[in-house]
């Protein structure tokens, strides 16, 4: 059985908690299992948030905040380089031979401790042009959040493209989530940006497919992944 105990970890205004619902229905959607339970303080910009997701394509009998990830989804680079999580430090309880996905450009500077415990556990760490591709895409950084979904799906497997296609038409179009208030305005936020609910829709599609096609194209799936002897990080 596949099983993925996944800890988000982004700041107030991302769609972190948006993100998990999406990718935890398109799950289900997909005929697996899966639980979430979003974490954050005050419903304010730039405010740590957090969000775990567990899923499997078995039986789940977990619910709760995740202590041990195999995969962990930074949004934001100040959650390391500021440390604007809950979670320290950003890879605390990451278990071994796991993935690390990182919203940035470019590689961030890591401290010669967080390069060596990494390595020692053997993570492989990949860094997603998140926002650039957002912006490309579907015109706006506000869908970074579904590029990195988009990435994290391809990633490991789950779930696969079409139900999580479903997973983003339901949010945006009906049968969708509301965890919060601070997430139905960001909801609205993006919506007020396009002239239909079906164009969100699909500036949404777009993003998460151009991240999807940019995993696979660095090889970043977890069949690659096992060819490789070392921590790989691009």
């Amino acid at each position: 059985m596949r099983r993925y105990n996944i800890r988000m970890a982004g700041v107030g205004g991302q769609g972190v908690v948006t993100a998990s619902h999406v990718l935890s229905n398109g799950v289900i959607l997909s005929g697996g299992e899966s639980t979430i339970v979003p974490f954050f303080g005050s419903e304010k910009r730039m405010a740590p948030v957090e969000s775990y997701v567990r899923i499997a394509d078995g039986k789940l009998f977990e619910i709760g905040e995740i202590i041990f990830p195999n995969f962990i989804a930074i949004f934001h680079s100040q959650v390391i380089t500021h440390g604007k999580s809950y979670t320290m430090p950003f890879y605390s309880g990451l278990k071994d031979d796991s993935t690390i996905l990182i919203n940035s450009e470019h590689p961030l500077r890591l401290s010669v401790d967080e390069e060596r415990e990494l390595e020692e556990k053997r993570a492989r760490v990949y860094y997603l042009p998140g926002m650039q591709l957002a912006l490309k895409h579907a015109g706006t950084e506000v869908a970074t959040n579904m590029a990195m979904i988009g990435a994290l799906a391809a990633i490991i497997g789950l779930p696969d493209l079409a139900s999580l296609e479903k997973a983003v038409r339901e949010r945006f179009l009906g049968k969708g989530f509301v965890a919060s208030g601070g997430t139905a305005s960001l909801d609205k936020a993006m919506e007020k940006g396009f002239t239909h609910k079906f164009e969100l829709v699909q500036k949404n599609l777009d993003a998460i497919h151009a991240a999807y096609n940019y995993a696979l194209e660095n090889c970043w799936t977890e069949n690659c992944a096992k060819e490789v002897d070392k921590v790989c990080t691009k």
